[in-house]
């Protein structure tokens, strides 16, 4: 259960919505940590911009490079993302 108020899957609408049916074609889910940011669809957006332009935009680190890190970065954090 989160401590941040979300809006879920069922009850979003508009902007929201398109958000987290997008996330869902693309990874099978709506990850909590994007929930987070149900309030405020366009700083979802925002952030998975972000993601997205870090993870795949150019970059003098390689793909695998990038997801080494998150991943030694989840597990210092002990995320299971």
């Amino acid at each position: 259960m989160a401590w941040i108020r979300t809006v879920e899957e069922g009850e979003a609408e508009g902007m929201l919505k398109s958000l987290y049916e997008g996330l869902r074609k693309a990874v099978g889910m709506v990850p909590n940590i994007l929930k987070g940011f149900s309030l405020h669809p366009e700083t979802m957006r925002a952030t998975m911009t972000i993601f997205q332009t870090l993870m795949y935009g150019p970059a003098p680190l390689g793909r695998a490079q990038r997801e080494m890190i998150a991943l030694v970065v989840s597990a210092i954090n002990r995320c299971h993302y």
